[in-house]
Order: structure tokens, then C-alpha cells, then sequence
């Protein structure tokens, strides 16, 4: 069905695509060209399998099977009647469409989505006498279509369900942030397990479990139940099997990983988050208001905060009641940052400007990015004692502190040579360990919690 070598399209989230193709290098990726919320890039069907089961800031993972120009829906139906679809599906093969246009031309999605299933059900009909049935929930092969201007598009979608449905989350809070996003703010961050990491407005535990899996280099999908192209004609089992049961890339994490938060339920959700991903023995939460958090008390609870990384995503104030609220609480997180995390360096995503000026402290780095549909900023802070230009005079070279992944190091983010041909699992032993039970036993059911505000942990 494919050749050897082939062209693959990663879409992420805007203002992760440099993230992304870094994970993509590594992985062993060629020919990586950055786009909009998209990563191109060719590859074998290993490095297919490979990256659903390792990219951490994907969303999904398309196969392009044909690219062509029309101007209006009429001439997407004549070019997709054109492909030789017998190659990727059967007429018991249900099948979904999913279309994004951004084109002055196509100005109703829907209506292009109707001319491709037409197109589809068409061939068949005329030949058969018979026609694939479509199923919009977990049908048997996923059709993307994306149009920019007059370029059409049409790819297999090989991951299915998104990708940042890992497959561990059992219980969560209104909103949770998504995982691909909380992997990138950690990522962008630098961490690569390297040290010890607090998140004191932790919510349902997304950022302190991604944080985990990246220290300890265990890939994200090997939670998941299934992956669309295990549906393809030419899926080869085998190949997968070698993919998914190798542990040779998991490493050692010596350090810790804690996380707190004001919410009762919060906690609790992220205890059961925490222990479904197998990662308790690395990360502990418990209930406390972020103006309570003291040095001390955390020191004696193991924490080191020289080198640390402190990463916070805490209510934009959409659902607190008033503003002085909002304001107070990123005032009361500025002290802790300053006097209770000293020595450690802070980031904070917010779309919340006016709050982010309450915590005090000036950013030494501000990166735009979106939750959901919401602006944000992203800001890191030094942590230091006393005034920032005798610390700028004493600060430890770069190198030393948490810093963002660049360029050059995107072939060091695993620890492996960039063309490796890592494949993963959890190892028999940490699984027996953790209590993680095999990919294909992972629990599906939601439990629900309530939670103050949105796009939380």
C-alpha cells in the first residue's frame, strides 16, 4: 500500500510546531519541514508506528495518499472518485471524513465532506452495486481533508482518536489542560528529568504525570488501547509488536516529582491519574493553598529547589467571581515563587496579561501559545534572593540552569542517536512495580470531578 519511504504529516498546536519537529528528528524523521500546527516529514512505517506511540506534542498522525488543486466541490468529487481507494479499504470498511478548509473558495466544510463520502460510496456503487457504510464514531479507516485555498489534501489519519488521549486519565477536573500541550510547556522548559519539579496549582495532575513519563522516557501512547492504522490493509502486526514491546530507551529518574493543590477533589483526581499511569512511586501531591507552601516544610518533604523546575498553570479568571480575586491569587503565587521556590526557575502560562503582572516578578522569557482557543502567555522567572543585578552578576552559566530545547539539542531530548529504531513498552518488571496493567487492558471510563476554573491541570 505505501513504499518504503513515505511522507507523514504530524499537526500539533500553535506555537509547538519547533517542539515537535524537534521530537521528529529524533525519532529519525527526514526531510522535516515546519508549517502551520503541522510537522511534514517522510519516513518507513516503523518511523509510523514509532511516532503515534512516541511524539508527545502531536495531536494525530496523517499519511497523505493525494494532493490536488480545484475550485470548487464538484472537482473534489471528480479527483477523489480518482483514487484507487480499493487499496485502503473494502465495502465492509466503514470509514469517517473529517474536513478543515481554510479557503475562500470551500466556505462550508460539511459540503465538502459530503462531495468525498459521495465521491467514495460512487466508486463502489458503480462497481459493486454496493457501498462502505460511514460510522463517525470508531469506524474502521479515518479520511482527513484539508484545504488551503485551492489545495486539496487527502490523507489517512493513522492515529484515530487524538493523540493527546493518552490513555491514563481515569478521573479529571472541568477542563483539564490537554496533554500534548502540558508535554510542550515541559518540554520548552527543558526537562528532561534532570532535577527535582513542584507544580503547587497541580490540578487533576496532567503536567506532574507528563513530566514523569518524559523522565523516565516512557512513550505517551503506550497507554492507549488502539491506533486507526492497526485497522489498515497493510498494517503488519509484527512490525508493531517489535515497536511497542521494546523498553530499551526507559531510563533511570533519580530525582522527585511533587505537586499540590488547593481543591480537595483536584487531589484526588490527580491521585487516581497518578496511580493509572503507573508513576506514583516518582510523584506525591498533596492538599495545600499555595500561600501556605513553606521553604522549610518543603525541604523537609525532600524537596530541592536549587535547579528545580517550578511550572504552574493556575486559573485565568474566567470563573473566579471578581477580579480582585484573580489578581490576589497571582499576587499570593509571586511570594511563593520568590521566597518559598528560591533557587529554582518558574514558568507560568496564563491568558490572564493583567494577573500575570500581580506575581511581581519580571520574566526573563515570554512565549505566546494557545490553550484551546485561548491567547496565552508563557513566562519563565529566575528565582533568586536579593536584587536582580547583583544575581544576573553571580548567576550560574546557562548551561547549568533549566533552559528551552533548541535546535541543536532536539537529537539529545531521548538520550538516542536521532535515527535509533527505539520502540518501547513499560518493562515487565516496572509494570509489576507500578501496577500498570498491559496497553491493551487500560481502563477507558471518565469519572468526573468539579473543579473552580477552566483549563487546569
Amino acid at each position: 500500500m505505501m513504499s518504503t519511504e513515505f511522507t507523514m504529516i504530524a499537526k500539533t498546536f500553535k506555537g509547538l510546531e519547533e517542539v515537535l519537529a524537534g521530537e521528529i528528528t529524533a525519532l529519525g524523521g527526514n526531510d522535516i519541514e515546519i508549517g502551520r500546527r503541522a510537522v511534514t516529514f517522510t519516513g518507513d512505517k516503523s518511523l509510523l508506528y514509532r511516532a503515534n506511540l512516541w511524539l508527545r506534542t502531536a495531536s494525530r498522525v496523517l499519511v497523505p495518499i493525494a494532493t490536488f488543486r480545484a475550485g470548487d466541490a464538484d472537482e473534489v468529487y471528480e479527483h477523489v472518485k480518482q483514487i484507487d481507494w480499493e487499496q485502503y479499504m473494502d465495502l465492509d470498511t466503514t470509514f469517517s471524513i473529517d474536513a478543515t478548509v481554510y479557503s475562500e473558495t470551500f466556505k462550508h466544510s460539511r459540503y465538502v465532506t459530503y462531495k468525498v463520502k459521495d465521491a467514495i460510496a460512487d466508486l463502489f456503487n458503480g462497481k459493486y452495486g454496493k457501498r462502505p457504510s460511514v460510522r463517525i464514531t470508531e469506524p474502521d479507516l479515518y479520511i482527513n481533508v484539508h484545504i488551503a485555498a485551492e489545495t486539496v489534501t487527502i490523507s489517512l489519519d493513522s492515529s484515530g482518536e487524538s493523540l493527546h488521549k493518552r490513555g491514563w486519565r481515569v478521573a479529571q477536573t472541568d477542563a483539564p489542560i490537554n496533554e500534548a500541550l502540558a508535554a510542550g510547556l515541559l518540554m520548552m522548559a527543558g526537562w528532561k528529568g534532570q532535577s527535582d519539579l513542584y507544580d503547587p496549582m497541580c490540578g487533576s495532575g496532567t503536567l506532574l504525570i507528563e513530566a514523569a513519563l518524559i523522565a523516565l522516557n516512557i512513550p505517551p501512547g503506550i497507554f492507549r488501547k488502539h491506533f486507526a492504522f492497526e485497522n489498515w490493509k497493510d498494517f503488519n502486526k509484527d512490525l508493531f509488536d517489535t515497536v511497542s514491546e521494546d523498553d530499551s530507551d526507559e531510563r533511570a529518574f533519580t530525582h522527585h516529582i511533587y505537586g499540590s493543590d488547593a481543591g480537595y477533589y483536584a487531589v484526588q483526581a490527580a491521585l487516581k491519574n497518578i496511580r493509572s499511569a503507573g508513576v506514583q512511586r516518582y510523584v506525591s501531591v498533596k492538599q495545600i493553598r499555595i500561600e501556605e507552601l513553606k521553604a522549610d516544610k518543603l525541604k523537609e518533604e525532600g524537596f530541592h529547589p536549587d535547579g528545580a523546575l517550578v511550572i504552574i498553570n493556575p486559573p485565568y479568571g474566567e470563573r473566579l467571581a471578581q477580579d480582585k480575586d484573580v489578581l490576589r491569587l497571582y499576587s499570593d503565587m509571586g511570594k511563593a515563587m520568590k521566597f518559598q521556590f528560591t533557587g529554582a526557575t518558574a514558568w507560568v502560562i496564563s491568558s490572564n496579561e493583567e494577573a500575570l503582572k500581580c506575581i511581581g516578578l519580571k520574566p526573563s522569557q515570554k512565549i505566546r501559545l494557545l490553550n484551546g482557543e485561548l491567547d496565552c502567555l508563557y513566562n519563565r522567572y529566575e528565582l533568586f534572593q536579593g536584587e536582580h543585578k547583583e544575581w544576573k552578576k553571580n548567576a550560574p552559566p546557562k548551561d547549568n540552569r533549566t533552559q528551552p530545547a533548541t535546535t541543536a539539542e532536539r537529537d539529545k531530548h531521548h538520550d538516542r542517536k536521532p535515527h535509533s529504531n527505539s520502540r518501547v513498552r513499560l518493562s515487565a518488571a516496572r509494570r509489576e512495580n507500578s501496577q500498570v496493567p498491559a496497553r491493551a487492558k487500560r481502563p477507558q471510563q471518565t469519572a468526573r470531578v468539579p473543579q473552580r476554573d477552566s483549563k487546569r491541570g
